[in-house]
């Protein structure tokens, strides 16, 4: 199989899954290696992501490791781990949760720049992927993601590539700009960013397609948290259906019972 590293260096796919059951289907599909969602396992623990309101339950890093854990076990594909911050400020938190994804089977994983609120000043946010750098080992794959552009701050786009770079040069293999769904400057990242680039789609309204984004360049694209809010979307219209018109017509799209307990079978055994 051909090692998650070695994957990097041509484009691919890779799709989010938030427990062993999207895994599997999502690697049955046939892409090379799947990625958890910080979002998607945090929805399906009925808990908040990212930037929360006041008071909204957030997942832990004990209860993301848990799930991570299931997810890895079930995949016969590289499993890339959404480590969000590294779940702490200080580069030796972020070298600690590196050190986790290791031992929980990940081939990969991206760290964020900013706490849940504000980008971490650039020398920390430097000094957090040399940390992580040091515990990830030859062979894990890691990400380091810039969130300027997908906060909205005053953050330009030449600054979002300086800090790619810089994090690049301390030791990052793959670089991640959420947030840019212009395909022109998507292409201006593949051209000023010194290293694979990750892109998400599904982000926001864009209609941006996996070719057109290979077209310019791209590396890698991940789906983020967006097959996970997409099904809990048809979770909600199944719901509506059936408390208003008490019809089940959402039940023609469902995968048959023992189509499922075949697959999953065949993926336990390897």
């Amino acid at each position: 199989m051909t090692t998650f590293r070695e994957l990097h260096t041509a484009p691919f796919v890779m799709p989010n899954a938030w427990d062993a059951g999207s895994a599997v289907l999502l690697q049955a599909s046939g892409f090379p290696a799947i990625a958890t969602t910080s979002a998607g396992i945090a929805f399906s623990l009925a808990k908040g992501d990212h930037t929360l309101p006041d008071g909204a339950p957030a997942v832990t890093r004990e209860q993301m490791f848990d799930r991570i854990r299931e997810i890895t076990a079930a995949s016969a594909v590289p499993v890339n781990g959404d480590l969000e911050d590294g779940y702490g400020a200080d580069p030796a938190k972020v070298a600690e949760t590196i050190a986790l994804a290791r031992e929980a089977g990940l081939a990969g994983g991206n760290i964020e720049d900013y706490d849940g609120r504000w980008l971490y000043d650039v020398d920390l946010a430097v000094e957090r992927i040399i940390a992580a750098r040091e515990a990830a080992g030859p062979d894990f794959v890691l990400t380091a993601r810039t969130d300027g552009q997908l906060l909205r701050t005053p953050t330009s786009l030449a600054d979002s590539i300086d800090r790619a770079n810089r994090f690049r040069a301390a030791g990052a293999d793959c670089l991640y700009v959420p947030g840019v769904a212009d395909l022109d400057a998507i292409r201006t990242l593949v051209r000023e960013i010194d290293g694979p680039l990750n892109v998400v789609l599904g982000l926001g309204p864009s209609a941006l397609t996996v070719a057109e984004l290979q077209s310019v360049g791209v590396t890698r694209i991940s789906l983020g948290g967006s097959i996970a809010r997409a099904a809990l979307g048809f979770i909600r219209r199944s719901a509506e259906e059936l408390a208003t018109h008490g019809t089940i017509n959402f039940a023609a799209g469902q995968i048959p019972h023992a189509a499922l307990n075949e697959l999953f079978a065949r993926s336990a055994k390897g």
